[in-house]
């Protein structure tokens, strides 16, 4: 039997590494993008060991012309490519009036431009063959943006408004591939150590932190159904309804929260290197330095990807409570 085809953006470390590996583990072959070869040889290595096979294509997402390249290159020696996971990202922690606007652009042609050129090269194979899937590696950050994240609040919430104008063509045009959007909690991934900052003390997530492969098999299940959109965690949920119902509030209570709420009690050292131009070299695998705080499960995750089992225990409590008011 022929396996599945999946590309992962930004597979060499954090939540794109987990996803290849999650991929692997459910037996498709897996093409690995990013900058880093120290990470891309760590990931073929985990995906190789998972029973997977591996693909390793150094990519800078940001230029469109080595997005395409690396499309032609997998389906000229695997073939048709079946899922396209947009995960690929850079941050600044910084004020917005402190980050220079070359940094700025580049934050922004990574993380969003980098998912307009994967979404475009993989949906022009996609759409004649009439069939495939696209995720969109989101945040509870595209709904309800945070201080000292301006560049990578930005570019998310870009994403969605491109996802949802992407989505309504593609059903005017009658397509059978699928477009899908997880937005994720906090997590556990080396972006807090090699994240561009100006800030004094090293970064760090902001609340309940979650492990990256929670986010991975949050990823896989977007991929492999047909749901519009994906949460990940409560503190996602939280955030994005919070945004609906009483945006003004978390604006103020952001605005002293989030300050503290992303800094740890660790000065940043004078030797730190950051990847926003160039990979820190190395293999820093899927995890970051949170592994005695991070969450390995999401109750809230799992309910989602059971909604049989949610929907069979709402209905029990409704019959208990009618049971309740007639006795």
């Amino acid at each position: 039997m022929t396996k599945k085809i999946a590309v992962v953006t930004g597979s060499s470390g954090g939540i794109g590494r987990a996803t290849a590996i999650e991929f692997a583990r459910h037996g498709w072959r897996v093409a690995l993008l990013a900058r880093g070869m120290d990470g891309l040889e760590g990931a073929r290595r985990d995906i190789e060991q998972a029973g997977g096979e591996a693909m390793i294509i150094p990519t800078d997402v940001a230029d469109q012309a080595q997005v395409e390249a690396a499309a032609e290159r997998i389906e000229s020696q695997w073939g048709p490519i079946d899922v396209w996971v947009n995960n690929a990202m850079a941050t600044v922690f910084c004020d917005f009036l402190r980050i220079p606007p070359e940094d700025f652009r580049r934050a922004t042609e990574v993380t969003y431009l980098g998912t307009v050129w994967g979404t475009l090269v993989a949906l022009k194979r996609m759409q004649p063959r009439n069939r495939g899937a696209i995720v969109q590696v989101g945040s509870a950050l595209a709904y309800r943006s945070i201080p000292l994240q301006a560049p990578y609040c930005g570019a998310k919430s870009a994403i969605r408004g491109f996802t949802d104008s992407l989505r309504s063509e593609l059903i005017h045009a009658r397509s059978g591939v699928h477009l899908t959007m997880v937005q994720l909690s906090a997590f556990n991934t080396p972006q807090f150590d090699w994240g561009r900052t100006c800030l004094p003390d090293q970064p760090k997530p902001l609340g309940k932190i979650f492990q990256p492969e929670v986010a991975a098999r949050g990823i896989y299940y977007a991929a492999t159904h047909r749901r519009r959109e994906l949460w990940v965690g409560w503190p996602a949920v939280k955030a994005i309804l919070g945004t609906f119902v009483l945006p003004g509030y978390l604006d103020y209570k952001l605005a002293f929260d989030a300050y503290e709420g992303q800094e740890s009690d660790k000065p940043v050292s004078t030797s730190r290197r950051d990847n926003l131009y160039q990979p820190v070299p190395g293999d820093h695998g899927a995890h970051g330095r949170f592994d005695d705080r991070a969450l390995p499960s999401s109750a809230q995750l799992w309910l989602n990807l059971h909604p049989r089992v949610l929907a069979g225990g709402l209905l029990v409590v409704v019959v208990l409570i009618v049971l309740a008011l007639i006795v």
